[in-house]
Parts: C-alpha cells; structure tokens; sequence
C-alpha cells in the first residue's frame, strides 16, 4: 500500500518542507525526508533561521565571520545563504528530475524591507546572485511595496515565492505583478521558462483570526462558522489562479513558454488543538499545488492522513456560501486580512531582529567559542 505523502504526490500536490537548519543538511535528514517522506523542497523564514541560529551547529563559521569583522547583518547573509545553497545541491537532483519545477529551496528578502520597494529589489538581487543555484526562490512580501518589487525581480529572471498572501484581492495583484514580470523578462530576452514562481496563501492564520471574532459575536450562526475560513479562502484562491491562468494575457506568456505561478498552501500547521493535524492539507488537496508543511504536519500526514482526491475544485459553491455566511454574522473579511498582513510582517521583524540579537551575541563569544 502506497503511503499518504505518496498518495499526495500522485494526486499532483508537491510537499515541501517548512523548516531548515544546518543539523538537518548534515545529518542527513534533509536528504531522508525526501527519500522516505515525499518531500521535493523546503521553505525558509526569519523566525525557522532565528530558531536554527539558536543551536551550536553553526560555531565554526561564527568564529570565522568573527576573526573577518563581519558585522551581525554580514554573517546572517554568509550563514544562511549557505545553508540555502548546501540544501538547493541536496534538492538538484529533484530539481532536474521534476524538469525545475519542484527541488526548490526559498529564501527571504529582510522583513524590515517589507514596505522598500528598491531596497527589496536590490536584496533580492544579491540573495539570487550569492546563493547561485537555480533551483532558489527569493522570497518577497505581498505587501503594496512588495508587488513592484516582484514584477521588477521576475523581469530579472530571477524565481520568486511571493509569500503573506491573506486575502483573494491581494493574490489577484500578486499574479497581475508574477505577469508582468513575465512580460519585461521576455521583452529582457530571458527564457521565460526557467523563471518559476509559487504564491504563497497563508491558511490556518486565518481560522485564528476569523474564529476571534466569530466566538466574540457568540450567535449560533456565528459559531456555526467556526475552522471554516482558511479552507474555504484557499478554495476560492484555487479558483482564482484557474480563472487568472486561463485569461488571454497569461495564456500568451505560457503559451511563449511561461510557467504558471502555482498555488503554495503556507501556514498549514494547525494552530487549534480540537481540529484534525491534517485538515490543511487534506482538505487543499488539488493538482498543482504545493503545501508547504512543519516537520510535525508532515508526520502526522505520512502517519494517518487520509487522501481522497481532489478536495478544491468542487467545493467552490460552498466556499463562497461560508463567506456569504461570515458576513451575514458581521465579519469584516477585509479588515481580518488587512490584521493578518499588518501582524505577519510584524512578527517576521521581530523574529528577523532576534536573529540578529543572536548572531550579534555568537559573534561577540566567538572567542569563547573557539577555545571550548
């Protein structure tokens, strides 16, 4: 019997995992969950680097960047681009196998450049430009700021995972700015098909924050709402890219050799203990997407997730019934992602600043560290 992760797999959902540190690279976990749990790629942010900085697995490179006077920003850029870059060789052969399409490693631009548009530009640029592999993605913000900022990158043909994606409306700017990046990079003279891009639409944040205020309004109807949200704004996300891609503009750039900008589910870990461990996957289950899990949502997937198809595509009537419903009982859906953008950034500055914090105090006991 084929396992879950494998069942996923061949229903043309991509798992990727959202998590890296050097430990798994040389451990060789990186490369057993590929072998053993399906995986074809790995997702970063400041808040997993932040978290993997905190162990010692990066001593020996700390002190080096100590002995050159590397200022904590300059070791942070050295530090993780290697990672990225020893995970992307570890992914190569997937990257190849899957014609470029999967075997991807992301990396994100500075949180606090969210909202600087050249600053992100010219980041994203190095990021690109220091990492030196293909299969990397530059990861950059659906802020306002960031949209210039994608289609900008795109035309440099650089790969791009756009990501804090909340609400139907920002994701439909964000696959306007993916085309006409894709415009530009052909009028570059790039080969448009070696330019991917994956749109990442956050989903348990959503429950969390819609959930709130359903339990604050206390109406039945409103209860009755309750871990309804996040899928059904996934859903209609599916239903949009469709829609998008099948239009006339997107259809001459594929048809030139474009890809699409596939659908990455993010924020998959299910934040609400009541709720199953795998609802954001198995209930986002379509062809094409990529979800993008923590290693506990990937377990418990592989352990007892039950795949039944495609769960997306015929559910889209219902999904449009929950957010008549939600705002039937009052939910202002525009300001819960308006909340969720404004928080998201938030919380990628301060996990970007602990990072900082933490490298700052490695560098200074490098001394120490060298002498253990």
């Amino acid at each position: 019997m084929s396992t879950p992760t494998e069942q996923l797999t061949a229903q043309g959902v991509s798992i990727w995992l959202d998590d890296l540190s050097r430990s798994r690279i040389t451990s060789g976990n990186l490369a057993g969950l590929i072998a053993t749990r399906n995986v074809t790629g790995v997702t970063t942010n400041p808040t997993i680097f932040a978290g993997a900085l905190a162990g010692h697995g990066y001593d020996d490179q700390v002190v080096a960047l100590a002995a050159a006077g590397a200022s904590a920003d300059e070791a942070i850029f050295e530090i993780t681009t290697e990672d990225v870059r020893d995970a992307a060789d570890i992914f190569r052969p997937v990257f190849d196998a899957t014609d470029g399409l999967d075997g991807r490693v992301s990396i994100e631009v500075s949180p606090d450049l969210a909202h600087d548009t050249d600053a992100t530009i010219t980041q994203a640029k190095q990021l690109w430009a220091k990492v030196d592999r293909p299969n990397t993605l530059i990861k950059i913000p659906a802020t306002k700021a960031g949209l210039p900022a994608i289609t900008a990158v795109i035309a440099e043909g650089i790969s791009v995972n756009v990501t804090l994606i909340f609400s139907l409306e920002r994701y439909a700017d964000v696959i306007d700015a993916y085309l006409a990046g894709l415009e530009k990079a052909k009028a570059n003279g790039h080969d448009l098909s070696k330019i991917h891009s994956v749109a990442s639409f956050f989903v348990s944040r959503v429950d969390t924050e819609v959930d709130k205020r359903l339990k604050a309004i206390g109406t039945e109807e409103a209860l009755a709402l309750v871990s309804k949200a996040g899928v059904a704004n996934a859903r209609l996300a599916f239903e949009l890219y469709e829609q998008k891609f099948a239009a006339e503009d997107a259809k001459a750039l594929t048809d030139a050799g474009a890809n699409v900008q596939r659908p990455l589910w993010a924020s998959t870990g299910v934040k609400d203990p009541s709720l199953p461990d795998t609802l954001y996957v198995t209930e986002l289950v379509a062809r094409g997407t990529v979800n993008t899990m923590p290693e506990k949502t990937l377990e418990a997937t592989f352990d007892h997730g039950v795949v039944t198809g495609d769960t997306v595509t015929g559910n889209y009537a219902d999904a449009h019934g929950v957010f008549d419903r939600l705002a039937a009982v009052g939910v202002d859906f525009a300001d819960v992602t308006q909340v969720l953008e404004d928080e998201g950034v938030d919380k990628f500055i301060a996990s970007w600043h602990e990072l900082q914090q933490t490298v700052a105090g490695a560098l200074a006991g490098a001394p120490e560290i060298a002498a253990r």
